[in-house]
């Protein structure tokens, strides 16, 4: 399971005649489960966007990035009652917010929807490709695979990585390179924290999304010059109702 980062800061902020300047504190609990092990404590100071020391509870000292962040990791790293205190935060801080954010978000589950649509073959490659999409589920561990007559496939497959939406949801793509054959069943299996059991989308082969979205704008060109059509007529004959028409010689 991918890491979960929970990040709080705290800022400082001092200003001089010549500009602002800005120090601040951050501290983040990086963690994958709630047990002890599996969450690292970690404390920076900044100056100016710059970090300066860092404590990490998996270290179990300060580490200094500049002459001055050295200096003060030095004598920080020398007063018992520092970091015995830094050991201790981990258990206040990080187990107590790990445990809520548990119970409250990180335990639900979203299913995911799928969509199995064709796309253009890159030139000289296979005569078809199948993309298998798959969006809006949470949390993020996800298992998408082609099936061929119910058979899984391991060749000429390609996926992306599970992306986020920036809403809590993520996506991922899976595309399948083939040769098509007649008779045969392709599928596209996800599997997911939030399914009783696999989702399976069937591809149908009857007509390419290509020619049926060829039709679907033919038909809706069809429909409206009809639409334009009776418009005219109808203005046409609004416009010589009641007229007497003379004959000529």
């Amino acid at each position: 399971m991918a890491s979960t980062f929970l990040t709080v800061s705290l800022l400082y902020i001092s200003l001089s005649t010549a500009g602002a300047y800005m120090s601040f504190y951050e501290y983040r609990c990086i963690f994958n489960s709630t047990q002890p092990d599996n969450i690292e404590y970690v404390v920076s100071y900044y100056y100016n966007g710059l970090e300066l020391i860092r404590y990490s509870s998996s270290a179990g000292h300060f580490v200094g990035y500049t002459d001055y962040g050295v200096q003060n990791a030095a004598r920080l790293n020398n007063d018992p009652s520092e970091l015995s205190r830094r050991r201790a935060s981990k258990d206040r801080y990080c187990q107590h917010n790990i445990g809520i954010y548990y119970n409250n978000f990180l335990s639900k589950s979203v299913k995911p929807q799928a969509r199995l649509h064709s796309e253009e073959p890159p030139a000289g490659g296979h005569p078809a490709m199948l993309v298998c999409s798959v969006y809006d589920f949470y949390p993020k561990q996800i298992r998408v695979t082609w099936l061929r007559d119910q058979q899984e496939v391991t060749s000429d497959v390609t996926s992306t990585e599970e992306l986020a939406d920036g809403d809590w949801y993520y996506q991922i793509q899976t595309h399948l390179e083939y040769t098509p054959r007649s008779g045969e069943k392709i599928q596209c299996k996800v599997e997911h924290k939030s399914l009783d059991a696999p989702l399976i989308i069937d591809w149908d082969p009857s007509m390419p999304e290509s020619e049926r979205n060829k039709i679907a704008i033919g038909a809706s060109g069809l429909i409206l010059g009809l639409i334009l059509s009776l418009a005219g007529f109808i203005y046409y004959k609004s416009k010589t109702r009641g007229r007497i028409l003379v004959p000529t010689n």
